[in-house]
């Protein structure tokens, strides 16, 4: 399986980032680590050679890409609103510098975001944030709420990077252009956070945007093993 190591540095984040693509046709799908993952995550614990079939026969190629989690979420050290103002930042590599590289290398415009854990906050916020660039977003055992993060905070940063807010208020234009986007929201039964699924599948339900909701039967699903296992069916 073809596979390649890239970085550059950022303007928007004013450091170095890293990523890895593998293959070399077929639909960009952009993968996404979970928490505090590094963007050689989803290598390591299986999953791109899950699908290495796939990109093999040219169907897909796979951009691994990096986060600043620890800099922006994750990172207790500063005030909420300098985390939220990172993730801004995070997000404006990813639509300014990242999506424009992968577009334009892989000569096709449907792109495929995916994260399981926090990693499907990333796949669902970059979706309903940027829904002109993305055509699928698949979302396994995901979080769509930051307000745990925010110790009570709260400003403009903070809404329109939570998709449980922004989306709940959007009318018009908007909704029809989240309405392109195929989303896939699965986790197991026993997943701790399956109320979260559920309720973003009923949110974009609620604004008349089609989604896909999988609730894999007797399984915590919260794991490698299940996402390995069912990414495969959706990309």
């Amino acid at each position: 399986m073809y596979r390649e190591y890239g970085k550059w540095w950022s303007p928007s984040l004013a450091r170095e980032m890293e990523f890895l693509w593998f293959g070399q046709f077929g639909r960009p799908v952009m993968l996404f680590p979970t928490s505090t993952g590094r963007f050689f995550e989803n290598e390591n614990e299986g999953l791109t050679g899950s699908l290495s079939d796939k990109v093999e026969r040219g169907e897909i190629q796979l951009v691994l890409v990096d986060t600043v989690n620890e800099e922006s979420w994750y990172n207790r050290s500063v005030p909420p609103g300098i985390r939220a103002a990172r993730h801004v930042q995070y997000d404006a590599y990813l639509r300014n510098e990242m999506v424009p590289y992968v577009l334009n290398r892989a000569q096709r415009g449907d792109l495929v975001v995916y994260g399981a854990s926090f990693g499907a906050y990333h796949a669902a916020n970059f979706a309903g944030r940027h829904p002109d660039v993305v055509s699928l977003a698949v979302c396994f055992s995901g979080i769509y709420d930051v307000h745990r993060f925010l110790d009570g905070y709260w400003d403009e940063n903070c809404y329109f990077n939570c998709p449980s807010a922004y989306i709940a208020n959007m009318a018009g234009e908007w909704l029809a252009k989240l309405s392109h986007v195929g989303w896939v929201i699965a986790t197991g039964q026993h997943d701790t956070l399956v109320h979260q699924s559920r309720d973003f599948s009923t949110l974009l339900w609620s604004k008349g945007i089609g989604n896909h909701l999988e609730i894999w039967p007797g399984a915590f699903g919260h794991d490698w093993h299940w996402w390995r296992e069912n990414l495969r069916r959706f990309v």
